[in-house]
């Protein structure tokens, strides 16, 4: 059977966008190539792909499992190409990042900077985003996540340990006092994030047992999406919050937050790099892990400085 790579290519497109309309946007060809694309690729495969309705374009089994192996050959194909034409110049070729927000602004966009100097044929896409979406079928290469739960579908590098403090400002603490025990930090206005449940929050070691978690459900009188937002909100003295050392470093070194352990230490999330098993870039997500990894061993806030 003779096939046209750019039809596959089309309806691929066509799945991850949901919509012919988005997908002959996203490829930049009119609707009705994308659609003549589609038509000529179910008649060749004799199969139907998709179903489709006024307001969405979903693939069927067959255009699932279509999906599904037709993206990874074409995966292989583009790294095989890249392969082949600069075989003797290193790392070359394209790569998706997905990354928090906070850990792209204040660490990470200075080292993928550095990579790509290292590597001047790489191209790189660095999305930042704290919602957890399904990146893989998204298009990306590499995920970095900071987490307690790693996922078993992907491969989950962990780069590096990501402590995490409870802290106030100065002036919030001479004003309002501070919780000298784990209960008495409900008794204060707390600084909440939005993105993940309070219970993975606010979960603690006690400090006369390790092995001994506390875990609270505090509700934040103030909220966000963001945690540099949150560490702001927590200098000027909006209450208690619990943030990453690499957001607040530099405000616990010129004093304007101040870490509490009332009995109780948070515990210290870890940062991931996911990546699929079948990963069509794997020799520069390996290399890049590898790189960000040595990084984070230097990074001001790093457990292994």
């Amino acid at each position: 059977m003779k096939l046209d790579l750019q039809e596959i290519e089309t309806f691929i497109q066509v799945v991850e966008h949901g919509s012919v309309s988005l997908a002959a946007e996203h490829i930049n060809v009119s609707k009705s190539v994308v659609s003549k694309r589609l038509s000529d690729l179910e008649k060749r495969l004799n199969a139907n792909l998709l179903y489709r309705s006024t307001r969405k374009v979903t693939p069927t089994e067959n255009g699932r499992q279509f999906y599904k192996q037709s993206k990874a050959a074409i995966a292989d194909l583009s790294e095989a190409a890249e392969s082949a034409a600069f075989a003797d110049s290193g790392l070359c070729g394209s790569m998706r990042i997905l990354a928090p927000m906070s850990l792209g602004t204040l660490w990470l966009a200075p080292r993928v900077a550095e990579f790509m100097q290292l590597h001047p044929r790489i191209q790189i896409n660095l999305q930042l985003d704290d919602r957890l979406t399904d990146f893989e079928r998204e298009g990306y290469d590499l995920c970095l996540r900071i987490s307690r739960i790693r996922d078993s579908a992907l491969i989950a590098r962990e780069l590096s340990n990501s402590p995490r403090h409870l802290c106030c400002s100065p002036a919030y603490a001479e004003q309002h006092g501070v919780p000298l025990n784990a209960a008495e930090i409900l008794d204060h206005p707390i600084i909440g994030y939005s993105n993940v449940s309070a219970s993975q929050v606010w979960a603690f070691h006690s400090l006369d047992n390790p092995n001994e978690l506390v875990s609270l459900s505090p509700q934040g009188r103030f909220t966000t999406n963001n945690g540099e937002v949150m560490r702001d909100m927590a200098v000027q003295g909006l209450g208690l919050s619990v943030l990453p050392e690499f957001i607040i470093h530099q405000q616990l070194a010129n004093g304007s937050l101040i870490t509490l352990e009332p009995g109780v230490r948070p515990v210290d999330d870890k940062i991931y790099a996911l990546y699929p098993r079948s990963s069509r870039s794997l020799r520069k997500v390996l290399a890049l892990c590898d790189f960000l990894q040595q990084s984070l061993m230097s990074a001001p806030w790093s457990p292994s400085r």
